[in-house]
């Protein structure tokens, strides 16, 4: 198995990569992961009494109404952190999903599935194509909301292993695909609709009858993920890669792909049983009236129940490969399969409890929404217009989402001062939505607030125990600088030629 992360035998480094060096060290020097999520507790604990004392407060832009930080060292404030600190464990988002979706992913590994048809897929997939195809997916994978965090983070670190490449670069390229793209899709994902209902109510404090479709940025969405699928190729292969150095793991000593015929028996047993799950599935969602269509066929319903039909497909699949494959036996099997799974997430369980509490107690603080709300005040008053004010804005947004991970939490605070200030100087609120959407997405990958980074961590530590906060960082960060340049160039240019976002969503605004 590989040791530290390697590198580049070159003479003389160029300045990039000795800086990723030194935001490897650097970060590697931190306390472990559990122990750096209990002391932002105690950061955030701390800043909110000064904070308070001081008197620190914004009025909220959407409501008019004044916010104070809010102190967790008084009474009520330590009352609610122990009476609720059971609460904010089991409601923390990533946590359900993760261990839902690891049920059918632990019977559809152990059973031998994912091993034979990734071995099959490296087989099938020319070498080169292997990271551009882990980008798409991920960039794609928003289709499936969180829950695509939970399948192809580590499914992309098995791939490159399975290929005889190092995983922590798969896992590097799964995972800035997933979160630097998530505003990006081929299709419209529930974000839009969300995204789009906040931008309207914003941009009728200008228009009262403005309406926003949820395809407002279709368009631009569908080139966005073309574009990033590109730029994250590159960084995968001319940046993480040669950093990393070759894999010396098991999948680099024993490279066959070849399948047994029990394999290939198992393979066809499972693609029937996922195309009898898709049938299914679009019993449910496609029809008038179907069990998974709300009111007016809104597909709400089919997006919240993605978790539990990811989490029965796999199940499914993984079933019916094992019983052909004579892996699985009896029923003791695959509860013994799931049983090891889960207790290989000790570590992430561990990790999920002191980073809900850090998450709970941040939004408790106020702290992001006085630092959202300055930062974009800031801005404001810096009187940018046009092309200045765009990058601005991408800047400001990707800042803050350092602090704010939720999209929409973000949004609900910032569409109320950008969509009426773009409004006012000629931009449309599609635009303004376009440009947040941007920003928010870049600095995913980067930021300690991404509730599915200690997954991140918990699936590097499968290939290369040394590897921390430092290694997945010094490996994310060429992505979050790449899709920054690239993305906003591509807005701006988008912008500049005066291309329609999306179907019927002007760029520009009048009275």
């Amino acid at each position: 198995m590989s040791g530290s992360v390697g590198r580049l035998n070159a003479p003389r480094k160029r300045l990039a990569l000795r800086v990723l060096d030194a935001v490897e060290r650097a970060g590697n020097r931190l306390p472990a992961p559990l122990t750096l999520f209990a002391i932002f507790c105690v950061l955030v604990a701390a800043v909110s009494f000064v904070a308070s004392k001081a008197g620190v407060s914004v009025v909220h832009p959407g409501t008019g109404q004044r916010v104070g930080v809010v102190n967790l060292l008084n009474a009520a404030g330590l009352r609610r952190m122990l009476v609720e600190a059971v609460s904010n464990f089991a409601a923390f988002p990533p946590l359900g999903t993760v261990l839902a979706v690891t049920l059918g992913i632990g019977v559809a590994e152990r059973s031998g599935l994912i091993s034979a048809a990734l071995r099959g897929l490296v087989a099938a997939v020319p070498r080169p194509l292997l990271p551009a195809a882990i980008v798409f997916a991920g960039v794609n994978a928003s289709l499936a909301a969180d829950a695509g965090f939970v399948v192809l983070l580590p499914v992309g670190a098995m791939i490159f292993a399975g290929a005889g490449r190092h995983p922590l670069a798969g896992l590097a390229a799964a995972f800035a695909g997933t979160a630097g793209g998530f505003s990006a899709n081929l299709l419209v994902t529930s974000l839009d609709p969300l995204l789009g209902g906040l931008t309207q109510a914003a941009a009728r404090l200008v228009d009262p009858d403005y309406v926003v479709e949820a395809t407002a940025n279709w368009w631009f969405m569908i080139a966005s993920t073309f574009l990033l699928t590109i730029l994250g190729t590159w960084v995968t292969t001319r940046v993480v890669e040669p950093r990393l150095g070759p894999w010396q793991g098991e999948a680099a000593a024993q490279p066959s792909m070849s399948l047994e015929p029990h394999e290939r028996r198992g393979l066809r047993a499972a693609a029937v049983a996922a195309l009898a799950g898709t049938l299914l599935g679009a019993l449910l969602v496609v029809p008038d009236g179907a069990p998974l269509r709300g009111e007016g066929g809104s597909l709400e319903p089919f997006y919240r129940s993605i978790v539990a039909l990811l989490t029965f497909g796999f199940l499914g699949v993984g079933l019916a490969y094992g019983i052909a494959a004579r892996t699985i036996r009896s029923d003791h099997d695959v509860e013994k399969m799931t049983g090891d799974t889960l207790g290989t997430m000790g570590t992430y369980i561990a990790l999920a409890f002191v980073a809900a509490q850090f998450v709970a107690w941040f939004g408790w603080s106020n702290l992001g929404i006085v630092l959202a709300v300055k930062g974009a005040g800031g801005l404001r008053a810096a009187g940018l217009t046009g092309v200045p004010l765009v990058v601005g804005f991408v800047i400001v947004s990707a800042s803050i989402n350092l602090l704010i991970a939720s999209a929409s939490a973000k949004w609900a605070v910032l569409a109320s001062v950008f969509v009426p200030m773009l409004m006012l100087v000629g931009w449309s609120p599609e635009t303004a939505q376009a440009i947040y959407r941007v920003g928010d997405s870049i600095t995913n990958p980067v930021t300690p607030l991404m509730p599915y980074y200690p997954l991140v961590l918990t699936v590097a530590h499968r290939y290369d125990r040394k590897a921390g906060v430092g290694t997945m960082l010094s490996l994310l960060l060429p992505y979050s600088a790449a899709f920054f340049v690239g993305w906003t160039a591509l807005l701006v240019v988008w912008l500049l030629l005066g291309i329609p976002l999306g179907p019927g969503a002007p760029l520009h605004w009048a009275p």
